[in-house]
């Protein structure tokens, strides 16, 4: 069943992710700069809806209205922000553009990622997503629903990228403030982040 998108108030999202209708919440977000692109997001909700366990909370950004995703399956939401730290928490997988800092969010929280990189420094931390076994990867080029979809089937049901997420979570759990933890994953995963020039660029 399609429903048209609706705009939610990104401080329902919190207490409403959690109480919708008690499904395995998958959080997809492409950042705040480089989410212009209304077919990735039909295609992320398309994916989503072969699921009839899952529910996606679909954070498109500031550039595109909600109402541009067209139609979507009755088990998303669609909005502009959600609290990305609280969203995350809540998620068992994060669909992302491998941003660094919605990766960092993520390992914190222990989700396993689906990387779908589309610029600036994200190929090389979706390759160290994939390399580190927190998740899988993938690229816009070929992108479709079903491709999308079995991804989504392996990283839920193979309990190695949540273990490897967990893991991390733990290393990060240990350190002092999210600084500190962003060195950590730097390390881990092989980076020189420069979040200076990341800020300038994209969230």
């Amino acid at each position: 069943m399609l429903v048209r998108s609706t705009m939610v108030k990104a401080d329902q999202i919190p207490v409403s992710v959690g109480s919708i209708d008690g499904r395995t919440i998958v959080y997809a977000s492409m950042g705040t700069v480089q989410n212009g692109n209304p077919d990735l997001f039909s295609t992320i909700a398309a994916a989503v809806s072969k699921h009839q366990g899952l529910q996606l909370v679909l954070a498109i950004g500031n550039i595109l209205r909600p109402e541009q995703i067209g139609s979507v399956p009755n088990n998303a939401i669609v909005v502009n922000n959600a609290p990305q730290a609280g969203t995350a928490e809540k998620a068992s997988v994060c669909i992302t553009h491998a941003g660094f800092n919605t990766v960092l969010e993520a390992l914190t929280q222990g989700v396993p990622q689906i990387a779908i990189p589309v610029t600036n420094d994200q190929p090389g931390v979706a390759a160290r997503i994939a390399d580190k076994k927190t998740g899988k990867t993938t690229f816009l080029d070929g992108l479709d629903e079903s491709n999308l979809s079995a991804l989504l089937d392996e990283v839920i049901n193979n309990h190695i990228y949540r273990d490897n997420s967990r893991s991390i979570q733990k290393a990060i759990a240990k350190k002092n403030g999210l600084s500190v933890a962003a060195d950590l994953l730097e390390q881990a995963f092989g980076l020189n982040h420069n979040p200076i020039s990341e800020a300038a660029s994209e969230t």
